[in-house]
């Protein structure tokens, strides 16, 4: 789908390209492609790159044109109704009056942009300067995502405090992985960033939204590695106790087993069919009983005082 975006007060949606317009590519199908390449003459090969969910932020210019793919967050709900994080890239052209994003993949962040734009009352952004602003918002969108991690983080150390749940540290490995691909697309946004100031330097553009942007960018790396690094340390402890406790619980069946060895061997040794002078003796099954109770004390005082137990 192609939806042209144009700025009078605020963004709004119009039927035809204007010089200046915003064209937002989402989903696009082939014919839609070629209308790009024909019409504006968009680098599709940088445009295609942008299929590939796995594809790692960069940033190539031309004569004519400054193609960038940048990596912005996303979630959805998988089919357990489990959240789950992740980055998708976003292709952004820039060549003159033409201002192309092509996304292939559904998120709310250019939405969000665009709605956050008109409730504030942001000036107009064109060329360079929209793609910094489309930075920002991808940028806010980490640090929303993260909080959104964070919750979910002590929820879930909530819960294993009081029981250690299999699913809920199978959460918190999910977790885990969902940062290091936050702070993996981070970086590659970093070093577009990096790249597209040694492009303004020659030209005019919002040094003020330059600097926010690193500020967000670095804010929410900075914050994506904390989290990870609280995350590796919180399972490296909960690793510990669960092999404490497994200790605890060994240690504690092997005395158990120690002890009732006592009266298994007495049981089995008078309980031979041979003579022992005891069968035909009254008291002979209480004194065995008796006996196997002593032992037994006695064993687990002495393993008591070894501190075994």
């Amino acid at each position: 789908m192609i939806a042209y975006w144009k700025y009078d007060k605020q963004y709004i949606q119009v039927d035809e390209w204007q010089p200046g317009c915003w064209i937002r590519v989402t989903n696009p199908t082939d014919e839609e492609l070629a209308l790009l390449e024909s019409r504006w003459q968009v680098p599709l090969d940088e445009v295609r790159d942008a299929m590939d969910a796995d594809e790692r932020p960069r940033l190539d210019q031309d004569d004519n044109w400054t193609a960038a793919i940048v990596r912005i967050p996303n979630s959805y709900e998988d089919e357990d109704g489990d959240t789950v994080f992740t980055t998708r890239p976003l292709s952004i052209v820039v060549s003159g009056d033409v201002f192309v994003t092509v996304s292939f993949y559904d998120s709310p962040v250019l939405s969000d942009f665009i709605a956050w734009s008109n409730r504030r009352g942001q000036p107009e952004r064109r060329g360079y300067d929209m793609l910094l602003s489309i930075l920002l918002s991808s940028s806010v969108w980490y640090l929303k995502y993260l909080k959104q991690m964070n919750g979910m983080i002590n929820t879930a150390e909530e819960r294993l405090e009081k029981s250690m749940d299999n699913d809920e540290l199978q959460r918190m490995m999910g977790l885990g992985k969902f940062l290091i691909y936050f702070i993996t697309s981070l970086r590659g946004n970093e070093m577009v960033l990096m790249r597209l100031k040694k492009v303004l330097r020659n030209i005019t553009y919002d040094e003020d939204l330059l600097d926010d942007v690193e500020i967000e960018m670095q804010q929410a790396y900075d914050t994506a590695s904390i989290y990870s690094k609280i995350l590796d340390r919180q399972q490296s402890s909960y690793s510990s106790i669960i092999g404490n406790n497994m200790n605890v619980i060994m240690r504690t069946l092997t005395v158990i087993t120690i002890i009732l060895m006592v009266p298994t061997g007495i049981a089995g040794f008078y309980g031979m069919n041979v003579p022992n002078g005891m069968e035909s003796w009254i008291w002979g099954f209480l004194f065995a009983i008796v006996l196997s109770v002593i032992l037994s004390i006695l064993i687990y005082v002495y393993l008591k005082r070894k501190k075994l137990i």
